[in-house]
């Protein structure tokens, strides 16, 4: 263990790190209003007044399409199933393409397979963790059809270039704002530049019901198409009088009435926490971006929403590793905090990279004769060096900029890091 840990760790206070919960008594009123009427969902999967969802879920939909300046917000029990449900709506098929991003959670890169699409992975570039716009470019091919783009850490990615290079090949543009909400690229909000957005509303994100997860348009016929995906399409298109029905394979993927009551609730709560969040980021911007060993995010015409917020560090520079850095870091704070054994929310790196995953190492995803796979397409360690050298080697991440930590308990933290800043000579 480094050398600092064993001096008993920074002298701060024990319940350092709460958990994010910023569910209160509005949300409780409202989900108790749901359970007296007893009607906790209202679909049918069937072509009926009712294939909308009940009335909490319209309510919900028309208030995120109101806050997002979008025409249509479909609801849904995931951002998972929403990435499966847009990529639905455009089309993507066999012998399809879909450029991908090799640093998010997984779904973000396998969505293409559910639709029998091949995945193309595309490195990132540093700072704002966007695609490589070169990178980009080279991955394209004839049978490429759709770009997803991550706003990953709720970082936008750069939406200018990334929208001119999808015009000129006319490919769709999914961007994936799990981590995002609210976050904007030249004063727009990220999930309204592309053909489609996807928001969660997973536990630990800023606006949080549980599970569930917004897809976002303002194409008339691809809400149209993720409505009937959402609900048993293949049971309604006859009646709905809908000939189309390339990919009208329908699921489950609706949301409840409890979930979106709540979720009309936390909506009101977004801008509140993002400005936190932004308050507490800029603090520790302004005290670790002193050190030349430490970069920061730099953010040109972006507004951060900051799931977390990143780092680089650039042990050349340090003449110590990064995981020893952070190593460090974590000692002088895990002594103190009181959060049952959960462990200090730094994160070495992030998620490996995804196309190091055994499904895409050996290319089975339904069965061994999957024809999403190519053999053309490569998944091999190395096909993504900047993503690879974050994660093995300069970039960590940390959750300490969300409520309800105060500003006293961010200063605390910011004198753990300061402490080890200083003292790097004991870990050399």
């Amino acid at each position: 263990m480094p050398k600092l840990a064993i001096n008993g760790g920074t002298k701060i206070r024990t319940k350092l790190f709460p958990r994010y919960n910023n569910i209160n008594e509005n949300e409780i009123d409202e989900v108790v209003k749901v359970m007296k009427k007893g009607i906790l969902s209202k679909y049918l999967g069937a072509w009926h007044e009712d294939f909308y969802g009940g009335e909490k879920v319209q309510e919900f939909e028309k208030a995120w399409s109101e806050y997002f300046n979008i025409k249509h917000s479909i609801s849904v029990n995931s951002n998972t199933s929403g990435l499966i449900t847009a990529l639905g709506a455009c089309g993507i098929g066999l012998g399809d393409e879909v450029i991908v991003s090799p640093y998010s959670m997984s779904i973000s890169a396998s969505a293409p397979l559910f639709w029998n699409a091949t995945p193309v992975f595309c490195d990132l570039e540093a700072n704002t963790y966007s695609f490589c716009i070169k990178s980009l470019k080279k991955a394209i091919t004839k049978n490429t059809k759709a770009i997803v783009v991550v706003h990953i850490f709720g970082c936008p990615s750069n939406m200018k270039e990334i929208q001119e290079v999808a015009k000129e090949h006319n490919l769709y543009v999914i961007e994936d704002c799990a981590q995002a909400p609210g976050a904007k690229y030249d004063e727009k909000n990220v999930g309204t530049f592309g053909d489609i957005g996807v928001f969660s509303l997973n536990y630990h994100k800023h606006i949080h019901t549980g599970e569930g997860g917004v897809c976002v348009t303002n194409s008339d016929d691809l809400a149209n198409k993720m409505q009937l995906i959402r609900n048993h399409a293949e049971s309604v298109v006859e009646n709905k009088g809908e000939t189309q029905l390339s990919n009208m394979l329908g699921f489950n993927f609706r949301l409840t009435e409890i979930q979106a009551a709540i979720g009309i609730e936390q909506l009101k709560k977004l801008q509140s926490e993002l400005e936190v969040r932004q308050k507490y980021a800029k603090m520790y911007d302004e005290a670790l971006g002193k050190y030349p060993f430490i970069k920061t995010t730099k953010l040109e015409n972006r507004t951060h929403s900051y799931y977390v917020q990143a780092f680089e560090f650039l042990e050349d520079i340090a003449k110590v590793s990064r995981d020893k850095f952070i190593m460090a870091v974590k000692a002088e704070l895990e002594a103190v905090q009181d959060r049952e054994n959960e462990g200090v929310p730094i994160g070495q790196g992030y998620v490996k990279p995804i196309y190091l995953l055994p499904m895409f190492q050996n290319k089975i995803a339904y069965n061994k004769q999957n024809f999403a796979f190519k053999d053309e397409i490569s998944y091999e360690k190395g096909i993504c060096p900047n993503v690879e050298k974050f994660h093995y080697k300069t970039l960590w991440t940390h959750d300490f900029t969300r409520s309800p930590l105060s500003k006293e308990d961010v200063n605390d933290v910011i004198n753990a890091y300061i402490k080890v800043c200083e003292n790097l000579d004991e870990l050399r």
